[in-house]
């Protein structure tokens, strides 16, 4: 990944028990702001799923996927810069 790319974001607003995404290094976000939590870097390595150690989301690495996309596609978190 270059400079340039930022990391995907990812949150379970909906309180889902897995997301599937299409990142093995990713930022959870837990709920969308305000009621996040500390955006918590999250790297799978050579495991195919990681549990966030705050909001307990189990993420499933999914190749199909592509690079920061989610299923569900609304568990994607695209932050607004001003």
């Amino acid at each position: 990944m270059s400079a340039t790319h930022s990391i995907p974001h990812f949150h379970n607003t909906a309180g889902l028990r897995r997301i599937e995404i299409g990142a093995k290094e990713f930022q959870c976000i837990g709920a969308l702001p305000p009621f996040d939590h500390p955006h918590v870097f999250l790297d799978m390595g050579k495991d195919s799923e990681i549990v966030c150690p705050y909001c307990s989301t189990l993420y499933v690495y999914d190749p199909k996927l592509p690079a920061g996309a989610a299923n569900p596609p609304s568990a994607v978190y695209e932050a607004t810069h001003a």
